[in-house]
């Protein structure tokens, strides 16, 4: 069974920066594809960035371009986020993800896939 641990969020004024990690357990991950995904109050779970598991391709949500930047570590085990010229609207539960196979879509990551518990991210103006 895949275990992840999000950390690194907290609280930070507009235009900083943050950097989440995501330490995986459980299983070998560098077959798997992972992202991070985003949830605020009252609104749906939103895909923010997703690796592939060389991390050779990354690919990112349209809010988040230009400003977010996903990585990882296969040798470590962890994925990383990290997040610069923050907003106040980047405010939400961040979740790390692993594929339950190689190769799945991590975009739509669902039930399937195998979730951390989250990490809060302020952002204040």
């Amino acid at each position: 069974q895949a275990q992840l641990a999000e950390s690194g969020g907290g609280l930070v004024q507009a235009g900083g920066s943050l950097r989440l990690s995501c330490a995986a357990s459980g299983r070998t991950f560098n077959t798997y594809n992972m992202g991070w995904f985003r949830q605020a109050p009252g609104k749906e779970r939103e895909f923010v960035a997703g690796i592939s598991w060389s991390g050779g391709t990354t690919y990112y949500g349209d809010s988040v371009k230009g400003r977010f930047t996903i990585s990882r570590d296969n040798a470590k085990n962890t994925m990383y986020l990290q997040m610069n010229s923050l907003r106040p609207e980047d405010t939400a539960v961040y979740y790390c993800a692993v594929g339950p196979v190689p190769n799945y879509i991590i975009m739509v990551c669902g039930v399937r896939c195998s979730w951390g518990q989250g990490t809060q991210v302020t952002v204040s103006s």
